[in-house]
């Protein structure tokens, strides 16, 4: 079990992420410096800085997705939801050709999506680490199986 990554370790998509940050920097100065440059009245740019930091905290959280596993177990960051599972809890670690990221199937028949680990921008990368991550829950599972019967 030499192979496997130390816990507790963190899948991110760290260039999607770096993206996603700086746009929502960008994007939130320049639409701020719009309204401070324009002849506008407080409330007009009072308007301007809100949608600023509504862009901004809609890029954040597309950029918050992660999947950390530790020694209990995982828990998956999604945009709008968080879980955490037990390792019992997932059957398998997929993420096939086509597949946007990687999808948890789970004991009790579901799917969660994983967007923590997706090969959009670095396939490679996204591949190691659905890999590592499949690695841990067999390794899990046998060790539970071991444990059931002994």
């Amino acid at each position: 079990m030499s192979d496997l990554p130390d816990l507790p370790v963190t899948f991110r998509p760290g260039h999607t992420r770096v993206i996603l940050l700086t746009a929502a920097v960008v994007i939130f100065l320049v639409i701020t410096g719009i309204a401070l440059l324009l002849d506008l009245g407080p409330g007009e740019r009072l308007t301007f800085v809100v949608t600023a930091a509504l862009i901004f905290w809609v890029l954040a959280q597309l950029a918050r997705v992660r999947v950390v596993a530790d020694e209990s177990g995982v828990t998956v960051v999604n945009i709008a939801s968080r879980r955490r599972l037990a390792w019992a809890e997932i059957v398998q670690v997929n993420l096939r050709p086509g597949d946007p990221w990687v999808f948890l199937n789970l004991s009790d028949g579901t799917s969660l999506p994983a967007l923590g680990i997706q090969p959009g921008i670095a396939r490679q990368r996204a591949i190691a680490d659905a890999q590592a991550l499949r690695v841990l829950a067999e390794a899990r599972s046998a060790a539970r199986e071991t444990q059931d019967q002994g």
